[in-house]
């Protein structure tokens, strides 16, 4: 549905969701739950703001390639398709509750919003794609992390009519070494990932009717939950 059209039908009971809110939902219903319905969140420790920098950079990178219709040299080959236009992707990179493209589920009177930062176009059809700074060598499982938000974006993207071919892909930067002048060596991985908007869509019907009920437990292995409880008991 249309931005203009989806703002016509929200009403003051409609639930926003992102792919990280629904990645706390699996992750502890508990913890999503109060987030949302109480507004009480999780502690947040200190945290590093070296991967906000390096995902800034990347698209400052990528966008500069964008300009002379070209994709940087190391992922040349290994992706399909080409960058799409920069109109576009500084529309899908807003991450506001009003952004596009997003999913709305008019039974559920509920929104999935979430920003792009990378997508391909390969004749008429869309390849999300997002950058990852990685600390370490990728193992076969790495991208299991990341499976729900590329899902997610191929939902939103259906869901707007773009055509894609259940694909994205995953483009790490994993540091090797520091060269005497200070500069960074990074290995670049491209992963290509198999998408389902159909698994995002069943997930995201979970989340808004455990926020439209009572209050769940708490996953089992939740360590914010269990620390709640430890300092509870000693109290």
């Amino acid at each position: 549905m249309e931005l203009v059209g989806l703002l016509k039908i929200m009403t003051k009971n409609t639930i926003y969701l992102s792919p990280s809110k629904l990645n706390l939902f699996l992750e502890c219903p508990l913890c999503f739950w109060l987030s949302e319905v109480e507004k009480i969140h999780r502690p947040e420790g200190i945290s590093s703001t070296l991967p906000r920098g390096m995902d800034l950079l990347i698209k400052k990178y990528f966008d500069k390639y964008r300009a002379l219709n070209k994709l940087p040299p190391e992922i040349e080959g290994k992706v399909r398709g080409k960058l799409i236009s920069q109109d576009i992707l500084n529309k899908w990179r807003t991450t506001n509750k009003n952004s596009e493209p997003s999913y709305y589920d008019e039974k559920l009177d509920a929104v999935l919003f979430g920003g792009l930062d990378e997508c391909l176009i390969e004749g008429d059809y869309y390849i999300p794609a997002d950058y990852k700074t990685y600390g370490f060598e990728l193992k076969e499982n790495s991208h299991s992390f990341h499976q729900l938000q590329l899902d997610a974006y191929t939902l939103m993207l259906e869901a707007n009519g773009y055509k894609h071919l259940n694909l994205a892909y995953l483009i790490y930067y994993i540091p090797q070494e520091i060269k005497e002048t200070g500069l960074v060596q990074f290995k670049i991985e491209v992963v290509e990932v198999k998408t389902d908007p159909e698994r995002a869509k069943k997930i995201f019907e979970s989340a808004v009717n455990l926020l439209r009920g009572p209050k769940p437990n708490s996953h089992s292995e939740c360590q914010y939950c269990s620390w709640v409880g430890d300092y509870l008991n000693f109290k």
